[in-house]
């Protein structure tokens, strides 16, 4: 009798233990193509938004990913602080940026070294937190030319972050190679059901379609965020 009381105390012990126990956190630091949209407002979507339901019960997922910006903005606006003001011993911090760094405007453009560097600041800072930077490189734009698929507007981003994930050891999830060969096996056609490709009179929110090959509707962010969270979990678990 002692001894089923025992094991039974030791049970309830081990639950209450596990119930109390934090979750992982994941911290997202990104543009449009990772962050959350309001679903009622329009279709676009975005891998963050996402990724926590494929992670499961044991993450929770801190989404500070905003349209727009680069690692120049993101750091100069201090949303980069605000992130690491949140970030706690543990956490996992992801870092995806890219897009806007290639932009011409002056407000978001890094040249190459000032991508490398930021990329450099962002790891240390989250090392200093005691926390788990991951990279993450860009999303492909999904551009066709003469049915042949190019990243050209992308440029070096995608192999400067491989490169510094290499040289500092940080974990790097390569959604530029996954999108692409994605968007490869698709071709032209059938890979538009994954972007903002939305004919005229389809959705009323978009009265006169759009054409756009950069952001992700559902199908899409759905299918980077399975992604993400696969390689999280080999990564981490």
């Amino acid at each position: 009798m002692k001894l089923t009381l025992i094991i039974a105390s030791a049970i309830a012990l081990g639950t209450v233990l596990a119930a109390s126990r934090p979750q992982r956190r994941l911290l997202i630091a990104g543009d449009s193509t990772a962050q959350t949209y309001d679903t009622v407002k329009t279709l676009q979507r975005g891998w963050g938004q996402m990724v926590g339901a494929h992670l499961g019960d044991g993450y929770e997922v801190v989404n500070c990913a905003i349209g727009g910006r680069s690692t120049k903005s993101f750091i100069a606006e201090e949303r980069w602080q605000r992130l690491l003001d949140r970030t706690q011993p543990g956490d996992i911090v992801a870092i995806q940026f890219g897009h806007n760094d290639a932009s011409t405007k002056p407000e978001r453009h890094a040249s190459y070294d000032d991508y490398r560097a930021n990329l450099l600041r962002m790891i240390a800072d989250v090392r200093a937190a005691k926390a788990q930077p991951v990279l993450l490189t860009s999303v492909v734009m999904r551009t066709f030319v003469s049915g042949n698929l190019t990243d050209d507007r992308l440029r070096a981003y995608p192999a400067i972050m491989r490169q510094v994930a290499r040289q500092q050891q940080v974990p790097l999830i390569d959604v530029n190679v996954m999108t692409r060969d994605t968007v490869l096996l698709l071709g032209d056609e059938a890979s538009k059901q994954l972007y903002m490709w939305i004919e005229a009179g389809v959705d009323s929110t978009y009265p006169d379609g759009k054409q756009d090959d950069t952001h992700l509707r559902a199908a899409g962010a759905d299918a980077v965020a399975q992604y993400v969270a696969r390689c999280l979990k080999q990564q981490f678990e």
